[in-house]
């Protein structure tokens, strides 16, 4: 027997208008309480003048980045648990066992993406599994079925590297190169490298 696929999230940042149906479609479908959000929407802006003699042209950008967990090639979640509560399972997806779980929020400090979050009503961490449930029906995870332009997708990281190419970071998210998320992002036309940005998340509040 073949070994499953390692699965990924696709994001058309071009696409996206920031009007959060990912994330909202995601607290609704896990119940999640209040401080609990599996899937996140940052808004990133910013902007310079140029100036040409006594003229001075204003170049204003904002963009929006849909992330949740991305199930990463190296988790460190899954390294820094002491209980084994976080493993990646066979199709790539890492999940959290809240049997095993002691809430000691190790895998929150440590993912560069915030995807651990805690329950404080549980006292243990949750996290994204792509929606296992809806996978083994053959859905779509509740974020992609809920998004209006179609700028979220998923499938064999493979596959979709094939069809977007290998980008997997823009600002604000960190370089790629710290977990190898399973994420590929068709950027948009003002997105900025990882580190090497020049706006500001502007809703910091909310995620």
């Amino acid at each position: 027997m073949s070994k499953p696929e390692q699965l990924g999230f696709y994001f058309d940042q071009s696409l996206c208008t920031g009007c959060k149906a990912c994330q909202i479609a995601c607290k609704d479908k896990h119940d999640l309480p209040l401080g609990v959000n599996w899937r996140r929407v940052a808004e990133y802006a910013g902007g310079t003048w140029q100036e040409t003699g006594d003229t001075f042209t204003p170049h204003i950008f904002t963009s929006y980045v849909s992330v949740s967990c991305n199930h990463c090639d190296n988790p460190v979640c899954v390294t820094v648990c002491p209980t084994t509560a976080m493993s990646k399972g066979p199709d790539g997806i890492v999940a959290v066992d809240e049997s095993k779980c002691v809430g000691c929020r190790y895998c929150e400090w440590a993912c560069p993406y915030s995807a651990p979050q805690f329950n404080e009503e549980t006292g243990h961490m949750s996290k994204c599994d792509m929606c296992a449930d809806h996978r083994d029906r053959g859905e779509d995870p509740a974020c992609v079925a809920a998004c209006p332009s179609r700028a979220l997708d998923w499938g064999p990281i493979g596959a979709l590297r094939a069809r977007h190419g290998r980008t997997a970071g823009v600002e604000p998210l960190p370089d790629a190169s710290v977990t190898r998320p399973n994420l590929v992002i068709t950027p948009h036309r003002d997105a900025q490298r990882p580190g090497s940005g020049t706006g500001t998340v502007v809703n910091e509040r909310e995620i």
